[in-house]
């Protein structure tokens, strides 16, 4: 892995005359983790550079030749393009034009007033900078709220936008020792406001003569001249010389009238024990963790802010104190905000150890799926519901997400079906919760851009997907439904082998059995003797209608209608067919507590692993279950834990061989209860599903 700094063009990375950036650039990389793989290119006339530094060689004086573009083609050049580099561009955002067909991720950083700067003035090229970086970096919360003027709303908390303030090292200040001075350091302009302190600094040292003033910088355009015999000009110093003087400083002064986009000097000040008084522009008042801030900018403000800290002693000290100790913008605590976000775009086996860390930790997970608000607690026993409980179980953050209850909620003549407002409303939930995964279950409304859209700016957040319906030959829509986003997702789960499925194994697909939960499936039925029915099946002609579907005839009703013939002495409760309607909630829990056997039987032809969640509601609460063996679920359980048939005549047969068998029918329906739990209960089943995502290494589950 490499990492490549491109500085801007002219950017002096030089110890002499080094600009905000270089420090920066040369503070961060010195301590980085990732120091060996760092190397910072430019362009300086300088002879003597920082460490890791390659200076481009440009030709000079060529007429009509780009020395932009010459610049970033032969940086390109000299690059090493590949998908495990990072390129880190600093201060110009027009440089990413010249960067077609780059594999590497690219990083940029803004030190200036984004509006301002050539590539992304208009809210056009500000959305193609967002398209096109992995990362885009702010010095202040101010640049980042610029770059953001007249972007949508979704976009305010995209991950991809981070602030990271300019640092300085932290050093032992003795502020007892410092000497009775104030201190401006920068342009000697009037956007800098240096008139506006110059007149205050005049009447200051007239008013206390005990007291000096020293002013470093210059500008020739502007004569701004101010003299005292107390007042030092010093021009232009090195960096070190500037700190040196901020170090027996007892006032620093930063009063500019334009919106600074950071503010290097009052950092600086602040960093080095100084009560520092700025202006409340732009990003200065991000500088500092304690100092005074005039909110009305004028010569008379400036002078009463000095002179209150003059006349004041123990108040300036507190400050000075306070600003030392509170100080946190460190080269140390930046650094780690810098290498972290490193560590996000590495590749995948240098994240090994990093991920296995993060899930390891409470993730915030937005769960969405349909959790049924609506139909007054109909449906709650469901496996949303489930799984969501195990994901809590593992101590994660989960935020319900039920998008059909939304969509019925918002309909309109303009959203016939609500999913525009569906859409709509998670990119904003998503902005303010900003979950670490996204888990969805039979989201159909939710649009593949909206995805796309989230991938793109929450690059670091997972999207995932379980799916519960019949994909094999007879059900085609559901196959297109569950593939539709297929490539969006870092892992998808459903419950029939995939490989039966014919399913590419680069697709990210796994089998995911139905779980139980401790808190819905409490019934311990293999403990009963006495029962009203022996045989429990129930159909549930669509979960939403609740109620059989006029003119519709299930298949399975003549399987059972045959089983019944051939067992005459058995009680059957059936529900979904025969004119007795489908049964849910607690009347369904109700209704197989009365029954010793539970008969699970799917639609169509059956299919390996499939069952739908009647299969675990049956085994976790405790009945003896019988299903066909050509579901392959004797791969899970062995005829001590489960009854497999052949077919209707086999079936019969065992139906009234455990009716009238009551010993052998507790063991094996309590066998298979407390193997269903063990291994196949709700936690793991979450458990199973943070792991995937996460591509992290485990011991293989018992399905597997």
């Amino acid at each position: 892995m490499k990492i490549s700094i491109l500085l801007p063009y002219k950017e002096n990375y030089s110890p002499i005359y080094a600009g905000a950036v270089s420090l920066f650039v040369n503070s961060t990389s010195n301590i980085s983790k990732f120091k060996k793989d760092i190397t910072v290119y430019g362009f300086t006339n300088y002879k003597k550079y920082f460490d890791n530094y390659v200076n481009i060689p440009l030709e000079k004086n060529k007429l009509f030749k780009s020395q932009t573009k010459e610049y970033v083609n032969k940086f390109i050049a000299l690059h090493s393009n590949t998908e495990n580099t990072i390129i880190e561009i600093h201060n110009r955002p027009n440089y990413i034009n010249f960067f077609k067909n780059v594999k590497s991720k690219i990083v940029l950083y803004f030190h200036n007033d984004p509006i301002t700067m050539i590539g992304s003035k208009t809210s056009k090229e500000r959305n193609h900078l967002l398209s096109i970086c992995e990362k885009i970096i702010f010095n202040s919360e101010w640049s980042k709220n610029r770059f953001l003027k007249d972007l949508k709303d979704i976009y305010h908390k995209s991950l991809k936008l981070e602030v990271i303030h300019q640092s300085i090292n932290k050093e032992k200040i003795n502020i007892n020792s410092k000497n009775k001075l104030v201190t401006f350091v920068g342009k000697l302009n009037t956007a800098k406001g240096y008139d506006l302190f110059g007149q205050a600094i005049i009447k200051i040292l007239n008013k206390y003569p005990t007291w000096r003033a020293i002013v470093v910088g210059d500008e020739p355009r502007e004569k701004l001249i101010f003299s005292h015999k107390n007042l030092k000009i010093m021009g232009f110093l090195d960096h070190r010389k500037v700190l040196n003087i901020f170090k027996q400083t007892s006032i620093a002064v930063a009063c500019s009238r334009w919106e600074e986009p950071f503010g290097r000097t009052s950092l600086e000040a602040s960093s080095r024990g100084c009560a520092v008084i700025i202006s409340n522009k732009g990003g200065l008042p991000e500088t500092i963790t304690n100092g005074i801030i005039i909110r009305n900018l004028s010569q008379k403000s400036v002078y009463k802010a000095i002179e209150d800290l003059i006349k004041n002693t123990k108040k300036r000290k507190l400050i000075q104190k306070l600003s030392l100790e509170n100080f946190y913008l460190t080269d140390e605590y930046i650094t780690k905000k810098i290498d972290q976000y490193r560590f996000f775009i590495l590749p995948k086996k240098k994240l090994l150890n990093f991920k296995k860390d993060l899930i390891n930790r409470r993730l915030k997970i937005l769960h969405v799926t349909n959790f049924n608000e609506r139909h007054n607690g109909r449906l709650f026993y469901n496996t949303g519901k489930r799984i969501n409980n195990g994901l809590i179980r593992l101590n994660h953050s989960v935020l319900e997400f039920s998008d059909r209850d939304i969509v019925s909620y918002y309909r309109s003549i303009n959203d016939p079906n609500g999913s525009k407002k569906l859409n709509q409303k998670l990119i904003e939930v998503i902005s303010n919760y900003v979950p670490n995964i996204i888990i969805l279950g039979h989201a159909d409304l939710i649009k593949i851009e909206t995805l796309e859209f989230i991938k793109k700016n929450y690059p670091d957040v997972k999207i995932v997907q379980w799916f519960l319906d019949r994909m094999d030959s007879k059900w085609i829509i559901n196959r297109k439904r569950f593939l539709n986003k297929i490539s969006i997702m870092d892992a998808s789960f459903c419950t029939t082998d995939p490989v039966s499925l014919n399913f590419s194994k680069k697709q990210n697909i796994f089998y995911m059995p139905n779980p139980v939960d401790e808190s819905f499936e409490r019934l311990h039925n293999y403990s009963n003797s006495n029962f009203n029915n022996d045989v429990f099946f129930a159909m549930s002609h669509g979960v939403h209608r609740g109620v059989l579907k006029a003119g519709k005839f299930d298949e399975r009703e003549n399987f059972i209608n045959k089983l019944m013939k051939k067992t005459p002495n058995t009680r059957f409760d059936l529900y979904g067919m025969s004119n007795k309607q489908p049964i849910w909630a607690d009347n369904f829990i109700n209704a197989i507590s009365q029954s010793k056997i539970g008969l699970n039987l799917s639609q169509g032809s059956p299919a390996t692993y499939y069952s739908s969640d009647r299969f675990s509601q049956l085994m976790g609460n405790g009945l003896l279950v019988m299903i066909d063996e050509k579901t392959k679920f004797g791969n899970f359980f062995n005829e001590n834990e489960i009854i497999l048939y052949k077919n209707v005549n086999d079936l019969s047969d065992k139906i009234q061989k455990f009716s009238n068998d009551d010993k052998a029918r507790k063991k094996i329906a309590k066998n298979g209860r407390d193997k269903y739990f063990k291994y196949f209960n709700s936690t793991i089943i979450a458990d199973f599903i943070i792991k995937k995502a996460y591509s992290q290494k485990h011991k293989k589950f018992y399905w597997e």
